[in-house]
């Protein structure tokens, strides 16, 4: 009986490789899919927002008129128009003024003055906003990503993944990184390799320091089941 030689030439070798890697990346978008808690976008709403908040917003009248500035310039930095308006999540987070004062220096540096595009910062937060089911801050990113550019049907592929058919070599990555750091708080090799091959050193930290901060403003307006602003549809916006 003839016995053939079981070694791989580089050829094969390069694509076992290259269908470990699809494999694992398949996989990590799955279980990010799985982790979510939005198989169910209207229930996951109304334990949000369909009941009251914890903390009632401070009254308008205890508001100074630098507070009402400070909020003004963060929906600047974000494009939004501006209403005149404290929404209840700026109201609510005046309650503890030093730590508010401290998160818009934060969010108007990375809407405002940052390095990352603004694309890719959009895909990063909704990919973020959407696998921690968190109404107030997708339903808002929704908005500022249309105004940088995302169609309604890039909107509706972020709700599937990084493994959606469609996607550009950049988007998936950036996708994939919100969802590996959110199933497992760490960047895959592969992945953070992809990143780098198209975000130079600034923008590799500004793009997890980003996912991290909306991941600790999705907690905040979750746990504190803060009210929509007008015109804000939750995780029903597309």
């Amino acid at each position: 009986m003839e016995i053939r030689d079981a070694r791989l030439d580089a050829g094969q070798v390069g694509k076992v490789v290259a269908l470990i890697a699809g494999l694992a990346v398949a996989a990590t978008s799955a279980l990010a899919q799985e982790s979510a808690p939005v198989n169910d976008p209207d229930k996951r709403q109304q334990e949000i927002v369909g009941l009251p908040p914890r903390i009632a917003p401070l009254e308008t009248a205890r508001m100074s008129g630098e507070a009402q500035a400070i909020a003004a310039r963060l929906r600047q930095a974000a494009g939004a128009p501006a209403t005149g308006e404290v929404p209840d999540y700026v109201a609510t987070f005046l309650k503890h003024p030093n730590l508010y004062e401290k998160h818009v220096a934060l969010g108007t540096e990375l809407l405002g003055n940052a390095a990352l595009p603004v694309r890719d910062r959009e895909l990063a937060v909704l990919r973020t906003a959407w696998l921690l089911g968190a109404p107030y801050e997708w339903g808002e990113h929704v908005a500022i990503g249309k105004r940088a550019g995302l169609t309604e049907d890039e909107i509706a592929r972020i709700v599937q993944g990084a493994q959606a058919q469609g996607w550009s070599t950049r988007d998936s990555a950036i996708l994939r990184a919100a969802e590996e750091l959110r199933q497992g708080a760490m960047v895959s090799d592969s992945t953070w390799a992809e990143l780098a091959s198209f975000l130079d050193e600034k923008q590799l930290i500004e793009l997890v320091y980003v996912i991290g901060n909306y991941t600790k403003v999705a907690y905040f307006q979750n746990a504190l089941r803060l009210r929509l602003q007008k015109g804000n549809p939750g995780l029903l916006a597309r």
